[in-house]
C-alpha cells in the first residue's frame, strides 16, 4: 500500500464511523415517526370514542397512563363547595380554543360512594378570574382521564399561599389543600358548560409534534454531504501525492 493510501486509512475509518452514526440516527427518526403515528391514531380513537362510565374505585389501581390516558368517561358527581385551585397556563396544544395567559381551574368532585376525583373544570383567562362561577354544583361530567404532569427544570415553584400552581399535578394540589385521598388520575372536563360560562371546558384534539421525517432527512442529508466531502478530499490528497511522486 502506498504512503498516500496509508495516510487516508485513519480519516477513512473516522468518516465511515461518522457516516454510520448519521445513517443510524436517520433510521431511528423514521422508526420514531412510525411509533408517533401509531400513538396519534390510538389517542385520537380514545378522545373521539363515546364516553364510558368512570371506572369504579376498586379498578383505579389497574389504570395506567399508557393504556388509559385520554379515555373519555362520564360520571355523576358534586363539586365540593368553595374548593378550587388555579394552575397557570399560557395555552394548550390539546385545546385549540385556549390561548394566552390564564388558569386551569381544578376542583375536587365527590362521587356517590364518597370518593374524590379531581376535575380540571376548564380554562379562565387571567383577566376574568373575578367572573368564575360558584362551586358546589352537581352535574353529569363528561371528560378525559389524565395523569399528573412532571415538573420541568425551568418550571416555577408553586405558590400555595396564592392558590396558584404551575404543574397539573392534582395529587400535589390535593395534599397542599387537604382535600384528602383522590383518584390517581384527574379528569379534563369536556362538558357541561359552567354557569356563567367560566371556566370554559372543551373537547381535546390530539396534536402531538411530528417532525421526525424532517429530522430523518436532515441526518441522511448530513451523511450524504460527509460522503461527498470525504470523497473530494481523498481524491485531492491522492492526486497531490501522485503529482509529487513524479
Amino acid at each position: 500500500m502506498s504512503t498516500a493510501r496509508q495516510g487516508l486509512l485513519l480519516p477513512a475509518l473516522a468518516a465511515a464511523s461518522a457516516f454510520a452514526v448519521l445513517i443510524a440516527l436517520g433510521t431511528w427518526q423514521l422508526e420514531r415517526r412510525q411509533w408517533k403515528h401509531t400513538l396519534i391514531d390510538a389517542l385520537t380513537q380514545r378522545v373521539t370514542a363515546a364516553p364510558t362510565a368512570l371506572p369504579a374505585k376498586a379498578q383505579w389501581g389497574e389504570l395506567t397512563a399508557e393504556h388509559d390516558e385520554f379515555r373519555r368517561v362520564m360520571f355523576r358527581a358534586e363539586l365540593v363547595p368553595n374548593e378550587r385551585a388555579l394552575v397557570y397556563t399560557l395555552g394548550s396544544r390539546l385545546r385549540p380554543d385556549v390561548s394566552g395567559p390564564g388558569f386551569w381551574v381544578f376542583a375536587p368532585a365527590r362521587l356517590a360512594d364518597g370518593s374524590l376525583v379531581v376535575v380540571n373544570r376548564g380554562f379562565v383567562p387571567a383577566d376574568r378570574l373575578a367572573a368564575l362561577g360558584r362551586t358546589g354544583l352537581e352535574a353529569t361530567i363528561v371528560g378525559y382521564l389524565r395523569w399528573p404532569e412532571a415538573r420541568g427544570w425551568f418550571t416555577p415553584q408553586d405558590e400555595p399561599a396564592r392558590n396558584v400552581w404551575y404543574v397539573r399535578d392534582h395529587r400535589a394540589i390535593a395534599a397542599a389543600k387537604n382535600w384528602g385521598e383522590t383518584a390517581p388520575f384527574f379528569v379534563d372536563q369536556e362538558g357541561p358548560a359552567a354557569p356563567g360560562g367560566l371556566p370554559r371546558p372543551g373537547p381535546l384534539a390530539i396534536a402531538l409534534p411530528d417532525d421526525h421525517l424532517q429530522y430523518a432527512l436532515t441526518w441522511y442529508g448530513l451523511a450524504a454531504v460527509l460522503a461527498v466531502v470525504f470523497a473530494v478530499w481523498a481524491r485531492g490528497r491522492l492526486r497531490a501525492a501522485g503529482q509529487g511522486g513524479r
